[in-house]
């Protein structure tokens, strides 16, 4: 009896200490969860700028960029080599800048040992040259998309976009800016030197190993994929930027994988936005924070004081739908300091903010011919089906306005949804009209747990039964699980097909 009575015992307090100790574990767990650089940094390295890169001009008179797929290597953190992605170079990419109007051809060659691809987010072209995961390129060959622009002027941006790989190409470091102009905004008065007071900021976090390469891990508890803990801003770790004018206009564009930014200043001033993802608004707005998902963009003017020493500062996003544990794993709680900007002894005086920046002709409700539904779930459904690369979702057909109703019913995630070739207004958030901040044009909308979206669009142009576009969650591990559909834009009574036809190896070279 006493023996059995010991054996009691020792299971007893082995089980006490086993879920203490697990306890223990999950409150260590819990704790280091919570990521945050402030105070941390000396910003010490001057913000680095991408170049803008000049186009030659063909016999056709288009304008042509050269882009060449690199792998590198570069020292982010002194002392610590990481090998990288980059076009043109080792990390980023050059800015590509064009004029509404123009005619562009971009030969994108690729000098790294996997196939890939590069997508132009938020432009408004034909489908062959979207730069999909249909229009892969293989190493050592050449794919020339070219198309003339006609779209507003906007902060745009390009990236890897092969299918199931997509978030480990993006984080390598193969991404850049395309910036566009229109001549009917010649007159408006905003900050436009590129490089002076028309800054890109293109903001990326990193997890790096000891040994200075990147970490693809996935937090163990969390469900968006790769959170790092290091931030980089144009490739600068720690960056800081001189600034030499009383208002300084920044795009800022989030190229992360899945993390978000909630943005501000450490003295919670106020600042300007004056652009969403596709275009300006019609009239700016002043705010002190302001959430980007992964792939949104925003142009905002700060205004600087002679000898200011601010922080852009990213605070925490508070995730809407998500409790204490899954905003915890999945960067609800975490802080960084992105940038700090320093005002010159003297700044030179810019010309104050116009009160009305564009007319925006909006589509109408009573216009629409179609509403579809996309219903988000799990980490890799839209609408109960993963992606298939052989399947065309829908077709739209040209010269219609449809209307598209997004949801999220489940919890425990956050998603965001893309769509390629369209920019869409938002029509209401929950059934309500939408905050300031959304009230331009998009192609990228957050989309937090239990939560529900109406966008609006045109489909004016661009024809092609057989080559589609894409639409996904742009938190990138989702989209490479297969939250992504494709469709086709077909001319009015059309029979579309229901399959992509074989694409032949044309899509590797000039069009």
């Amino acid at each position: 009896m006493l023996n059995y009575r010991k054996l009691i015992l020792f299971i007893t307090i082995t089980s006490v200490v086993v879920v203490l100790g697990g306890g223990g574990f999950m409150v260590w767990m819990f704790n280091e969860a919570k990521h945050s650089n402030l105070g941390e940094l000396t910003f010490e390295n001057p913000l680095a700028i991408p170049e803008l890169l000049e186009p030659t001009t063909d016999d056709q008179g288009r304008k042509v960029f050269d882009l060449t797929f690199t792998a590198g290597e570069i020292e982010f953190i002194e002392g610590q080599r990481t090998e990288t992605w980059g076009l043109n170079g080792p990390y980023l990419s050059p800015t590509l800048r064009a004029t509404r109007g123009d005619e562009v051809l971009i030969n994108v060659d690729n000098d790294v040992e996997e196939d890939t691809s590069l997508h132009w987010h938020g432009m408004h072209l034909p489908a062959a040259m979207d730069g999909g995961p249909h229009q892969m390129i293989e190493p050592g060959d050449t794919w020339s998309p070219t198309w003339t622009i006609n779209q507003p002027a906007a902060t745009l941006w390009f990236h890897p976009h092969p299918h199931g790989v997509t978030a480990e190409h993006v984080y390598r470091g193969a991404a850049g800016m395309f910036i566009l102009d229109d001549p009917d905004l010649e007159d408006l008065e905003l900050p436009d030197t590129y490089g002076v007071d028309d800054i890109p900021l293109i903001i990326q976090d990193k997890k790096f190993n000891n040994d200075g390469s990147l970490n693809f891990d996935k937090s163990i508890f969390g469900n968006v994929g790769i959170l790092g803990d290091e931030i980089l801003v144009n490739g600068t770790h720690g960056p800081s930027f001189e600034a030499t004018s009383s208002l300084v206009r920044f795009r800022v564009l989030n190229a992360s994988n899945a993390r978000l930014y909630n943005l501000g200043f450490n003295d919670n001033r106020s600042y300007t936005l004056i652009g969403t993802d596709t275009g300006l608004l019609e009239e700016p707005i002043y705010l002190n924070r302001l959430l980007l998902s992964p792939g949104e963009r925003a142009e905002i003017v700060v205004e600087i004081e002679p000898e200011d020493d601010l922080i852009l500062r990213s605070f925490e996003p508070n995730i809407n739908g998500l409790n204490f544990w899954e905003q915890r794993f999945n960067g609800g709680n975490d802080t960084f300091d992105i940038l700090t900007i320093r005002g010159n002894e003297q700044l030179v005086d810019s010309e104050p903010l116009p009160s009305k920046l564009v007319d925006i002709d909006w589509p109408e409700e009573t216009n629409a011919v179609h509403t579809r539904k996309f219903e988000l779930s799990g980490t890799g459904w839209i609408n109960n089906e993963p992606m298939d690369m052989n399947r065309i979702d829908f077709a739209a057909t040209k010269d219609t306005t449809e209307i598209w109703e997004i949801s999220h019913e489940g919890g425990g995630v956050y998603h965001n949804f893309h769509t390629h070739l369209i920019h869409f207004a938002i029509l209401d958030i929950d059934g309500k009209d939408p905050p300031e901040h959304l009230r331009g044009w998009k192609d990228t909308v957050f989309i937090p747990p239990t939560s529900s979206v109406r966008i609006i669009a045109r489909f004016e142009d661009y024809v092609d039964p057989e080559f589609p576009y894409m639409y996904h969650c742009h938190i990138l591990m989702h989209e490479d699980r297969g939250m992504m559909g494709q469709f086709v834009v077909v001319e009015p009574g059309t029979e579309p097909p229901s399959r992509v036809p074989e694409i032949d190896d044309h899509q590797h070279h000039n069009h």
